[in-house]
């Protein structure tokens, strides 16, 4: 059995896949694992953020009850050239799910990462507005418009540092589980057969669909290699990304060695996906049991 059952928790940047940090989080209590200190990025860094705050319950149960009319509903659009989206609708609906808090103040350490795209440098955000932090590393580019705070422009950190393993602090006595929300497709799980338990399905309207066919450039992150046509500009600036994630992820798995690596296919879901939240907390359940089972048999 192993001992040491403290965890120095790494969440990557993935859009929508992120809510298989839920899971991932969910199992690591249910095994009896204290979580010592968090670093997020992007989606790590929402989901980090809120758990070290103490109100994942809360996000849970209002993330997993979001249909695809709900998530655009939250998209406060303005077809800018620094991203359609300007983010700050949803923050200000997950300000009545989870209090504001300082980041010095969480119950549990924590840190993320966002980008000053002038001076091209990484900030990491260890104290402050939570918030702030976190809107900041969510500010994905050509999608969600860029955090402005205290006079800084501030982007997704995942552009240079999307595994943020150099931002825990007890690596050497704690257990230290990372998650990639961007690895190949052999990570790739079927998703579960839907069990609507008698719940109300929403049906898309047809005028939605119309719209989701005119914007499928922005939200359709199908993997590229299935596509037989040159990019438009915006897809290949996103696939660069995607490439740039995998290489930075691989140099800093190389840098800092990990105990328990929670690898999720790049298939599994697409950026804005948020509505497949659920299915998305399962297989990060399912990927963490196996994990532990794997190092505890070995242990």
């Amino acid at each position: 059995m192993q001992s040491n059952k403290s965890v120095s928790l790494v969440l990557g940047s993935g859009g929508a896949r992120g809510m298989a940090h839920i899971g991932v989080i969910e199992v690591l209590e249910e095994r009896g694992y204290q979580i010592d200190e968090i670093s997020g990025c992007s989606a790590g860094a929402l989901v980090g953020g809120i758990y070290a705050a103490g109100q994942l319950p809360e996000f849970k149960e209002w993330i997993c009850n979001l249909g695809r009319v709900d998530v655009f509903g939250l998209m406060d659009f303005s077809f800018s050239s620094r991203g359609f989206i300007k983010g700050e609708k949803v923050f200000q609906v997950l300000k009545g799910i989870v209090e504001e808090r300082q980041i010095e103040e969480l119950a549990i350490p924590f840190s993320c990462n966002a980008v000053d795209y002038h001076h091209g440098r990484e900030r990491v955000f260890d104290r402050g507005s939570l918030f702030s932090a976190i809107r900041a590393s969510v500010s994905i580019p050509t999608l969600v418009q860029p955090a402005l705070i205290d006079g800084v422009e501030y982007i997704d950190g995942g552009v240079l540092n999307p595994l943020p393993l150099d931002l825990i602090k007890k690596s050497k006595k704690n257990l230290v589980v990372a998650v990639n929300l961007n690895a190949l497709s052999q990570s790739y799980i079927a998703p579960p057969k839907k069990d609507h338990g008698g719940k109300r399905l929403i049906k898309t309207p047809a005028w939605l669909k119309e719209y989701q066919l005119k914007m499928r450039r922005y939200f359709d992150s199908q993997p590229p290699a299935t596509q037989t046509k040159g990019l438009g500009s915006l897809d290949l600036l996103n696939r660069s990304l995607e490439l740039l994630h995998d290489r930075v992820s691989n140099l800093m798995l190389e840098k800092y060695p990990v105990a328990i690596l929670i690898e999720i296919s790049k298939k599994q879901a697409s950026t804005m996906e948020f509505y497949r939240s659920a299915e998305l907390i399962e297989i990060g359940r399912i990927k963490m049991t196996e994990a532990l089972d794997q190092l505890e048999h070995e242990s």
